[in-house]
């Protein structure tokens, strides 16, 4: 079931629910969530006299199993969350093979993603359907515009969904929700955009607070910043995936379902999971990553150990993009890159890439989203000419690395 490269001796099981272990714990997520620092985890040696006297609590981490060892522990769970750092392959890589673990064994499940908004929900339905292709999906998700993340961390999980019929549910509150409450906080939304948010926010966590105030200071020039805005986008965040999974558990008993996102919004189940939990009496489990955490009593209930794994490089033209008019403005070009060596030039507007039109940065992130380096592309340029009329220029050239 698993791969190899990914599993190799690579779980430390905790042996019941939260069981303590030792450190802080550190997290590299994108926009404003998802860091928390600390000092590497150490176990030093301990005299009996002191051991006895502070009550230490000690993991064997030598007793680390394989992922097959335990799904079973998993399967008797309704709900089971596993976190990711977002730009790291190997998570996505875990990720799948805790889904097909499962899947294998229980079919009657779905899938969760943070990576998607729910506004867009009837998108991911037609494509795990088979009525949308990759390409169309980016587009009508708004993938690149609103998660950014390279699609090929989560395209395995996508298209296993595909392959096997699993539902994937879109959890995420939308974007212009979220900047809303940024600039004016819960209280400041208007009644039609009140309807949108959770009915419960549940704000008696203190954990979960001080946790987010000492990331809102840790940002350059937080001081000036509403610290109580930033904890509403994040209640926004947080509560809101947890009753988009909720809803869909109450109305789907005999579903397990998957959820997952980043390690920030799940660690100690202070984000998502406790807040499904809030809602509807499951059994859960938490599994994190742990190649970039430092191990605190409470994180989680197994932490996974992945072995590095990398995306292949992508092809690259080696330009800077922006919004224009009439196509996609070339701000930039990076020096001695593909794009500058077939000869474009910073103020070209791109009009068409490989025979399809195209109108914003995104259709050409999706039109190049699976091409590798030396693969040919084709591109048609407008290049506006001081005191003559505009030059229709065509391109053709391989991608860089």
């Amino acid at each position: 079931m698993g791969n190899k490269n990914l599993l190799a001796g690579l779980l430390l099981a905790f042996v019941s629910l939260f069981l303590s272990a030792c450190g802080a714990v550190e997290v590299k997520e994108h926009a404003n969530m998802q860091a928390a620092h600390g000092e590497s985890a150490t176990i030093p040696a301990e005299t009996e006299s002191a051991s006895a006297a502070r009550n230490t609590q000690v993991v064997n981490i030598s007793a680390s199993t394989s992922m097959e060892e335990i799904i079973p522990s998993l399967l008797k769970k309704r709900v089971i969350f596993v976190g990711e750092t977002h730009d790291n392959y190997a998570h996505h890589l875990s990720q799948l093979d805790i889904i097909k673990g499962l899947h294998q064994a229980h079919p009657e499940m779905a899938i969760g993603m943070e990576m998607f908004q729910k506004p867009f929900q009837s998108h991911l339905d037609s494509f795990v359907a088979g009525e949308l292709s990759e390409q169309q999906l980016l587009r009508d998700s708004e993938w690149f515009d609103r998660w950014s993340y390279d699609y090929r961390l989560y395209r395995p999980i996508l298209n296993y969904a595909r392959q096997h019929g699993i539902p994937v549910l879109a959890l995420n509150a939308s974007k212009e929700l979220k900047k809303r409450v940024s600039e004016v906080g819960m209280e400041g939304l208007n009644e039609q955009e009140k309807t949108q948010i959770p009915a419960e926010v549940d704000r008696s966590d203190e954990a979960y607070t001080a946790r987010l105030r000492s990331i809102f200071h840790q940002h350059p020039g937080s001081g000036k910043r509403d610290f109580e805005r930033f904890l509403d986008v994040q209640l926004l965040w947080d509560e809101s995936m947890a009753e988009r999974a909720a809803a869909y558990l109450r109305d789907n008993p005999s579903k397990k379902l998957v959820v997952l996102a980043g390690t920030g919004h799940l660690m100690y189940g202070s984000g998502i999971p406790q807040r499904v939990s809030r809602r509807i009496d499951v059994e859960k489990a938490i599994v994190l990553p742990a190649d970039n955490l430092r191990i605190k009593p409470g994180i989680a209930d197994f932490l996974v150990f992945p072995e590095a794994a990398e995306l292949p490089k992508p092809g690259l033209m080696g330009v800077f993009l922006s919004v224009a008019e009439e196509g996609v403005l070339v701000a930039g070009i990076a020096p001695d890159s593909a794009a500058a060596k077939a000869g474009m030039k910073k103020g070209d507007v791109i009009q068409r890439l490989n025979g399809s039109t195209v109108k914003l940065p995104s259709d050409i992130k999706v039109e190049l989203f699976e091409k590798k380096p030396g693969e040919n592309v084709q591109l048609t340029v407008l290049r506006k000419r001081f005191l003559l009329s505009d030059q229709e220029l065509d391109f053709a050239f391989d991608l860089g690395g």
